[in-house]
Order: structure tokens, then sequence, then C-alpha cells
């Protein structure tokens, strides 16, 4: 069995209190991780303290900087295979899938790279003739990276790359239930130079590790992906501390199914947009509107190919959708979808526990018909492959019940009239709208929600610019003294 160790300014740790995660193909225990006491969330967040204003990371110039970053993106690069594989056996995502996506996080670190020397101010246009002022954007603090489970590098990447650009230091917990790649991810850091305590990466509980790091007095901002109910913990505990937070958290996410599509590029889309990470997204597009006159058409072409997927081990190449990630998932998509059932909904295949795996947690490719949204199914993110299909009439229709939801992340929209796509895009209330394709990312795109989803941005410039604060200054040019000193100027 794998054992790891937390990194905290520049050293590693086995911790007073282990714990063990369980590999979701099998369930059986694979490896053992230090649970993050108090005593160690504290040390962690006082080490960035320290390295942010008392170490060399403050003198560093920001293309030193980025320079270190682009070395922690090479090594990432260059350790991808590996990196996926700890994922999968974590988390039980594609090993195709977490390889691919292990080697593209390294474009996060060498957007923001290329970024931290590209930080600015401005000079103000100040209707005083004998001031100047200016702004510049200063590190904001110690930032404390949460992340789930289901994508740790890439939902790190999206906070620690921006978080350094902008000159922070930064605490990363990993998730309890899957944080391997993220420890591997810590071995890569200390390699590539950067000074101790600016970054560390621990893992542990919601108590004591997760209440010390939403409230610890030196913590300036929290950046959280997760669920709805950990977020509202989260701002209730940064209360404490003003801490700022941003929240990319979960999602229901629409796909609008138009009568003029292309067929074949739709029915991709559906399997990409729920089937793919075996349904664990946030971006999941489970609730999908197609239009009534091609509704049947696309539902058999859906279980047409649903018949030919591959279920089994994430570490086959030949694997198209592996286990989820914990056994109260397939628990909870066990209940939801029997529950739907007996409120009406129609199951076109799948709903079960797959016969063939008597080990590990796998739960297989779904489908319901449904007439309307009242069903839990269509109410529910369930991090699982469950797709519930929906017919509309009109356009109008299909935006409206689109944007019946708490949710607000992403959105799908397959359609071939140009204006269409322009017009419904606009309607639709989500931060992501995909026409004609799903779950494309990068780096310069931001990336975040409406809603319940949050309101954060993740990548692209606008993710840097949550890690800074703007200072004003302002200089008086004029060789005169200051005027009457009780008159505001």
């Amino acid at each position: 069995m794998k054992h790891f160790k937390h990194y905290i300014n520049g050293k590693f740790d086995d911790g007073s209190q282990q714990f063990d995660t369980l590999n979701p193909a099998n369930g059986k225990p694979w490896a053992s991780f230090p649970a993050a006491t108090e005593q160690d969330a504290n040390f962690a967040i006082e080490s960035a303290h320290s390295a942010l204003y008392d170490g060399p990371w403050s003198k560093f110039t920001p293309t030193q900087r980025g320079k270190l970053i682009h070395k922690l993106g090479d090594l990432i690069a260059k350790h991808a295979s590996e990196l996926g594989d700890l994922e999968t056996q974590d988390s039980g995502k594609l090993a195709v899938e977490t390889r691919a996506q292990s080697s593209y996080v390294a474009d996060y670190y060498y957007y923001y790279a290329g970024l931290a020397d590209k930080i600015q101010g401005e000079v103000l246009p100040i209707d005083k003739p004998d001031m100047q002022v200016f702004t510049t954007r200063e590190p904001i603090g110690v930032v404390v990276a949460i992340v789930p489970w289901n994508a740790q590098l890439f939902l790190s990447a999206t906070k620690i790359a921006p978080a350094l650009a902008a000159g922070n230091t930064v605490v990363v917990k990993a998730s309890e239930q899957a944080p391997a790649a993220l420890f591997k991810f810590a071995e890569l850091v200390d390699k590539s130079g950067f000074p101790p305590g600016v970054i560390n990466v621990i893992t542990g509980f919601p108590e004591p590790c997760g209440r010390v790091l939403t409230t610890h007095p030196k913590v300036a901002r929290i950046a959280f992906t997760g669920g709805t109910e950990v977020a509202r913990h989260i701002v209730r505990n940064s209360a404490e501390n003003f801490a700022h937070v941003s929240l990319e958290l979960g999602g229901k996410s629409p796909m609008i199914i138009f009568d003029d599509c292309n067929i074949e590029g739709a029915v991709n889309g559906i399997i990409a947009g729920n089937f793919g990470a075996s349904g664990q997204s946030c971006v999941a597009g489970s609730r999908v509107f197609i239009h009534r006159s091609i509704h049947s058409k696309i539902i058999k072409l859906v279980t047409e190919r649903a018949k030919k997927i591959v279920v089994g081990d994430p570490l086959d190449n030949k694997t198209q959708v592996g286990p989820l990630a914990t056994e109260h998932q397939v628990e909870r998509a066990c209940k939801v979808v029997q529950n739907s059932i007996k409120q009406g909904a129609k199951l076109v295949f799948g709903g079960k526990i797959p016969s063939q795996h008597k080990e590990g947690w796998y739960f297989e490719p779904t489908l319901l018909d449904c007439s309307n949204q009242e069903f839990d199914c269509v109410k529910t993110e369930l991090f699982a492959p469950v797709i519930s299909v929906i017919a509309f009439d009109t356009e109008e229709e299909a935006v409206a019940m689109a944007n019946d939801s708490d949710y607000g992340l992403g959105s799908g929209v397959f359609t071939e009239n140009l204006a269409r796509a322009h017009r419904v895009s606009s309607k639709i209330h989500s931060g992501i709208v995909w026409i004609n394709t799903y779950r494309a990312i990068s780096p310069i795109s931001p990336f975040g929600g409406f809603k319940l989803s949050g309101g954060s941005r993740e990548a692209g410039i606008d993710a840097i610019h949550e890690y800074t604060r703007t200072k004003t200054t302002w200089i008086n040019t004029s060789s005169e003294p200051m005027s009457n000193p009780f008159i505001m100027r």
C-alpha cells in the first residue's frame, strides 16, 4: 500500500494521524495519508504567511515568478502519466482521461506563468491638475485552495497557478476522498525550487482541518470548488476572518437539442456531457431537452450507443465508463433513479449496478424519459451517468425549462441555425454556453457559473484579478503646501 506525506514549509511530514483511501474499482484500501490536525493546519497557514511577508518570495520579480511557475508546468507535463494513474486509482476516473488531463493541466501553469509580469495597474485621469493618481495590483495574501475529489489536479491548477502568478502563497487542501495526485504534485513543487512555505499541500477532514483553514485570521482568500452545502459552511466560517471567498459549485446543466441540429453531433454531445467522466462532472449536461419532432429518434440513437459503452476497470484503455468515486454515490444514484421511476419517469436503459462488477462502485449508464421537471432525477445533481430527457415544442419553452433551475454553471445548445444559437445562448442563465460541442475548456477561457453554481471565475485573465488587491496612490505634484486641511480635496 502506498503512503503519502503532507508538504508544509518545504518539508514532508507523516503527521500524527493517518487514514486510508479506497480504490473505487475494487473498494479496497490502496493508500494511506496523514489527516491534518488543528496544529498541522495552523502550521501550514503560518508557513504560507511567513513565506509571503518574511521570506524571499516577495522579493521575486514577476518575471522570476513566471519562470518558476513555468518550471512547475514542465515537471507536471513530464510526470503526467504517473499523476493521471494516481488520480485514477483514487477517484475511478478513466486513465485515458486523467493522463491527458494531467498533461493539459501543465498548460494552465504555462498560461499564468506568462501572465505573471502582465498584471497592470492604471494611471487615472483625475480632474485635479496638481495630483498624479495611479493604481497597482498587489498580492492579496495567503490563499487557501480547497478542491474536490473529481479533478484534483485540474481544479487545483485553476487556483494555484493564478494565485502564484499574482505573488501569493498557497495552502492546498486536497480532498480526503482522493488526495493522491496532489500529494505527488507536492513532490514536483519541491523539485521545482519554490521557497519553503510558498506552496503547502495537506489533506484532512472538515473538523478540524476545514474549520481552521476557513477561519484563520491570516487567510486572505478562500478558493473553493465543491458542493453548495459545504460552500454555505465556508461562507459562514469566513465571517470570522472576512476572507474573500471564490466559489465554483455544482450544476444541473441543460442541453437543448433543436430539430435543425446535426444529429450525430447532438448524440455525441449527449454522450460526452453525461457519460464522460462517468457523469462525475460539475458541468454534466444531465437535463436534456429535445425537440418533440426528433425526441424518439435521438433517444433511439443514444440507446444504441449506450449498448456499446464499455464499463470496467478505469486503468484499461478500452474502458469508456469507470466506477463512481464512492459507494455513497452509487447508493444515491440507485435511490434517485428508483424514486423517479415511482414518480412516473420512464426508464429507457440502465438504472442499476452492472451485474458483472461484483467489486467496486459501478453504475450503469442510464436514461430516463421524463414528462416534466418535477422528478427527482431532473432536480438532483447526481454525479453519476444518469440522463433525464424532456421533450419540448418551442424555443421559448426550451429556454424557460433550461432556466428553471437553482443552478447556472454550464449549458449546451445544438442547432445549425446561427441566429438561433446567438439568440438562445444570450437567454440561458449559465456562466458557460457550449454551442454544438460540450465539455470544452481552456486556460484562456473563464470558467464559472451563476446562481447557486457560484459567481466566481477561474481561468482566463479574469481569474488572476481575484488574487490581487487594488491600491490607489495619490501624489501631490504641486510645490505649494497643502491648502485648508479642514476641506476635503
